[in-house]
């Protein structure tokens, strides 16, 4: 099976991955990951998404569609993935389509002052990137390393409403153009509240 999460910035998409990656076995797959991997390690298709990235400019849909159908190809998407972050726009939706079959679109739907309040209460581990929120999370060092916590320079009040500017201009309409297989749930509550109806539903499709 393969899915999309569908979100504003902030909303859960990567903790609601990891949930179902856990428990139904599928693959993560998120454009960002690709970008530095495919950098990191040389490919024909890293170079020429670094030309861009050097230059300060948007990386084409065309290579972004390259290195996820290499990546889509791999034996271990043989049993589903999950795409994150992408797609963004209606013109990656429909080159998608021509890609591979998308089963189920999951939208977590989060109220703009809700991601307000999480934007600017995200901290980061500083050495393992464990991500934190005050609002959950009360100390200033990790639990897991023990490391000291801080706010990322991006995590600004202006910063999150541009980001769910672009958001509510490119992204949000892939709302209509995924009607036929989108599962909207609420992702205000806790992340397990959230992820319960989403595991009743991915059971349902099985």
């Amino acid at each position: 099976m393969n899915i999309i999460l569908l979100g504003a910035p902030f909303s859960g998409k990567g903790t609601l991955a990891r949930k179902i990656v856990t428990d139904f076995g599928m693959v993560q797959v998120s454009t960002g990951d690709l970008f530095r991997e495919n950098i990191k390690n040389g490919t024909e298709v890293g170079k020429l998404a670094k030309t861009y990235i050097d230059k300060g400019q948007l990386v084409p849909d065309s290579v972004t569609i390259t290195m996820l159908k290499e990546r889509i190809a791999k034996d271990d998407c043989k049993k589903g993935f999950i795409l994150d972050g992408f797609p963004r726009t209606i013109q990656q939706a429909e080159a998608l389509e021509k890609l591979v079959k998308v089963d189920a679109v999951i939208q977590l739907d989060v109220s703009f002052d809700e991601i307000r309040k999480r934007a600017l209460g995200r901290r980061t581990c500083s050495k393992c990137g464990e991500i934190y929120n005050t609002t959950t999370y009360k100390k200033t060092t990790c639990e897991k390393c023990g490391s000291p916590l801080f706010q990322r320079d991006d995590d600004n009040l202006e910063t999150v409403n541009n980001r769910l500017e672009v958001y509510e201009k490119q992204t949000a309409p892939l709302i209509d153009f995924y009607a036929d297989r989108l599962f909207v749930v609420k992702g205000q509550n806790s992340p397990d509240e959230t992820y319960k109806p989403v595991k009743n539903f991915l059971k349902r499709q099985k």
